[in-house]
């Protein structure tokens, strides 16, 4: 600032002369230590100091330079009203200046122009309002600013809370993790889940083995598509067979249906892509207009190379090339392992420690006391969705990104914002990135381009995604009541439901609501303690 830089500065002093009422200004040196003293404590800008400074040096010689300068600092200090903190830092040069006038028995050049700017910025004639302004929390505005703070409240009263409940379960029912939770001698009855999954990689190199020969024309077209429909069709049902014949755990036999709906719907992706490939190779001009909107340059092959890279891909949908990362992060990698193991003993702790005590202690959603039964729903609701939240971050967030950086793997939109969809057909579209993108190249848009109705075509996805649930579900719990089947096709009502409530009212949330209520607060819970006791009573008549 030019007035630190200065080693003094002009102040003046009135002097009457005489009788005659005529005042004159003289103008003498002082120190300007104590002016920028003033300055630097009132945290003012560099522009009101620089005014200050301007006005002094050029009216060295003017005797009506104090009315300049007063006139110049009130409208620099007008146009900086329009800043929510020049208040607070005038009305403290106000005091100051006011202090020192005292003690001095004198107000000098600078500050006099700051005394008498505070005395017209401030009168009780001064405009207070002077725009239209929404408050912080109205609907317009509160998407305009930002809420750490309140983001800070929800955090602080969350680790108060959860605390609380820690100790009041530790103090009801114990240390309930045992040693054996990891791992233990009965998981070695596993071990024919466990060859079932080293075998599946047996089905890829079928499907591989069927496009090559297929390309080198030595089987026709139809005859590629019925082997293909042989491979997927044996590569589901072969974990199904073992699951059922095996007394396995349930944890084991969800583990593999996961693997084994992977491994089909990669399957799946591989022989479709490799059929339209074929397809466009045929039309030369057809495959340069797409390759030019695609902005991809690759021709079709079968390269076992891709195939590999493709099965163990963060990806469902296949292509010959994906987009690279330059290198691999070491560092970054070690980091995500460690979050990973923590987030992963967080899930099993709040599974052993507070859910399996809430759902052992209930009864069966369906039959009994209905405000009971609601009660049960609503305490397992709070641990049950902390357990999905940490799920979806271990396999969302940290693995398959991790699985991405190991394999230079560029394209990482795993997920979307979905807490802030408005639909549920937003959330769908927004959680499960991967499965997403297979659903709408490989089921919707091919139902569409076959003259089937937008509507039906959403019917046929949730159906096929209801099955796979179903499947991972029902095959290692042996129970098949069609739970989590009924969850995903009742999904197909509430679509409708809140994109009716979107369009009726405009940019509101009302949809967000009955997603996080029906899916999360309601819908999981129920399921949980639905699949728990009909496990139980298999098991307790099995006995």
């Amino acid at each position: 600032m030019a007035i630190l830089d200065s080693p003094e500065s002009f102040d003046t002093t009135s002097s009457s002369a005489g009788n005659d009422g005529d005042h004159r200004s003289t103008l003498r040196r002082r120190p300007s230590a104590r002016a920028a003293e003033v300055l630097l404590d009132s945290n003012s800008n560099s522009l009101e100091a620089d005014t200050v400074v301007n006005g002094a040096e050029s009216d060295r010689n003017d005797g009506n330079s104090t009315g300049n300068l007063c006139g110049r600092v009130v409208e620099s200090l007008n146009e900086e009203q329009r800043s929510e903190s020049a208040g607070e830092g005038l009305s403290y040069v106000k005091e100051k200046e006011e202090e020192k006038g005292k003690e001095n028995g004198e107000i000098g050049e600078g500050k006099g122009g700051e005394a008498l700017a505070v005395k017209f910025a401030y009168r009780p004639s001064a405009p207070a309002h002077r725009k239209i302004k929404e408050s912080p929390l109205s609907s317009d505005a509160i998407f305009k600013q930002s809420h750490a703070g309140l983001f800070n409240l929800c955090i602080v009263v969350l680790v108060a809370v959860n605390g609380r409940l820690i100790i009041e379960n530790l103090m009801k029912y114990g240390w309930l993790i045992k040693s054996g939770f990891w791992f233990s001698s009965t998981s070695l009855r596993d071990w024919p889940l466990l060859m079932c999954c080293l075998s599946l990689p047996v089905f890829p190199l079928a499907a591989f083995l069927v496009e090559k020969s297929v390309q080198q024309n030595y089987i026709s077209e139809w005859v590629a598509v019925f082997l293909h429909v042989i491979i997927t069709t044996t590569e589901i049902l072969y974990p199904v067979v073992v699951i059922l014949r095996c007394g396995s755990a349930v944890l084991s036999g969800v583990t593999l249906m996961l693997f084994a709906c992977i491994v089909w719907l990669k399957l799946v992706s591989y022989a479709h892509t490799n059929y339209d490939l074929r397809v466009l190779s045929k039309s030369l001009d057809k495959w340069e207009a797409l390759s030019s909107y695609w902005n991809v340059d690759y021709s079709y092959d079968v390269s076992f190379k891709s195939l590999v890279y493709f099965m163990v891909a963060p990806t469902l949908c296949y292509q010959p090339s994906y987009p690279r990362t330059a290198c691999i992060r070491k560092g970054w990698v070690v980091r995500q392992l460690v979050k990973l193991v923590i987030f992963t003993g967080l899930m099993g702790f709040i599974v052993e420690q507070y859910i399996n005590p809430i759902v052992q202690n209930s009864q069966h959603p369906l039959k009994g006391d209905l405000l009971y039964a609601i009660e049960r729903v609503l305490k397992l609701s709070v641990p049950n969705l902390y357990v999905w939240l940490c799920m979806f971050y271990c396999f969302f967030h940290l693995w398959l990104n991790i699985l991405a950086e190991l394999l230079c793997f560029g394209d990482r939109e795993f997920y979307k914002d979905w807490w802030n969809a408005r639909t549920v057909e937003e959330y769908w579209r927004m959680w499960n990135m991967p499965v997403h993108k297979w659903m709408v190249r490989h089921i919707y848009f091919p139902c569409l381009r076959n003259g089937i109705p937008k509507g039906v075509a959403v019917l046929v996805a949730f159906f096929v995604s209801a099955i796979f649930h179903e499947l991972c579900i029902a095959v290692p719990c042996h129970i098949f009541k069609f739970w989590a089947f009924l969850g995903i096709m009742f999904q197909v009502p509430l679509v409708i439901v809140t994109n009716f409530l979107q369009d009726k009212f405009k940019n509101s949330m009302v949809g967000n609501m009955m997603f996080w209520c029906f899916f999360c607060i309601l819908g999981q819970p129920m399921s949980v303690l639905l699949y728990y006791h009909d496990l139980m009573n298999r098991k307790a008549s099995a006995r």
